[in-house]
């Protein structure tokens, strides 16, 4: 593993500094990775082992702006990798494979990869990943605006709502690995489609859980959930020449 440290002199001015994760199982290909990342200024995190990506993933999730990791690793699947990282982080996450066929680009889709590149990766291609870093920001602020005003009460008025949201304000719930996975486990127990607000929270019965902190999180899961179905819909407009190494990118 090598981590390169942010000195304190170096600008700020993104993405120039951009933390990038990278996981490859095959010391070669992940130096040349690194190296490359280097040249286009991001600062580089490197594991050849997905299970130990996953774990710094999930202490200091917070340290990353973006995953790459390779497709065919031997102690945890690529797709998995990803599959866990956009259930818990909501982290973008760029998969690399020597194979450009339909049916790994379409799973890679499919599991919620903002992007596929194909080996070997060119630097032309690695420059424009802050792309993903900014579109990800910006889809989050929307959803997160759109849950609130879900919640918001249309009939109260707008003064009262300001004198009192102070007096009224709670903790923030943090949605915790263990907490999470017992909602995914209620929701898939009533079914995606039957799952509400009421019913999760009374399969889960978790003291001080509230019926509102699950109706965020539904919406949010749910608009996962939508997104990688609509990304799986735009799967046959993506072309895979194969006598031609190009990456296939997801508009």
């Amino acid at each position: 593993m090598g981590v390169e440290p942010k000195s304190a002199n170096e600008s700020d001015e993104f993405p120039v500094g951009m933390r990038v994760l990278a996981v490859d199982d095959d010391p070669a290909c992940l130096k040349i990775l690194e190296a490359l990342l280097r040249k286009c200024q991001y600062h580089v995190t490197t594991t050849n082992q997905a299970v130990l990506a996953l774990q710094m993933l999930r202490e200091k999730k917070e340290k990353f702006d973006l995953v790459i990791s390779d497709v065919c690793m031997p102690d945890m699947d690529g797709f998995k990798l990803l599959e866990h990282v956009g259930l818990e982080m909501d982290l973008p996450v760029i998969m690399l494979s020597s194979y450009g066929d339909t049916k790994h680009v379409t799973k890679g889709i499919y599991h919620g990869a903002c992007d596929y590149l194909l080996k070997p990766v060119r630097i032309e291609e690695l420059k424009l990943i802050w792309q993903h870093v900014i579109r990800r920001k910006i889809g989050k602020k929307d959803r997160l605006d759109e849950v609130e005003n879900v919640f918001s009460d249309k009939n109260e008025k707008p003064n009262k709502r300001r004198k009192d949201s102070s007096a009224q304000k709670k903790p923030r719930l943090s949605w915790t690995k263990d907490l999470h996975n017992k909602f995914v486990a209620a929701v898939k127990h009533l079914g995606v489609d039957k799952a509400i607000p009421t019913s999760i929270l009374k399969v889960m019965n978790v003291e001080n859980l509230t019926k509102q902190n699950v109706a965020s999180h539904l919406q949010k899961y749910r608009g996962y959930l939508k997104r990688i179905s609509n990304e799986e819909n735009h799967k046959g407009s993506m072309v895979i020449s194969p006598n031609r190494r190009r990456k296939a990118r997801v508009r």
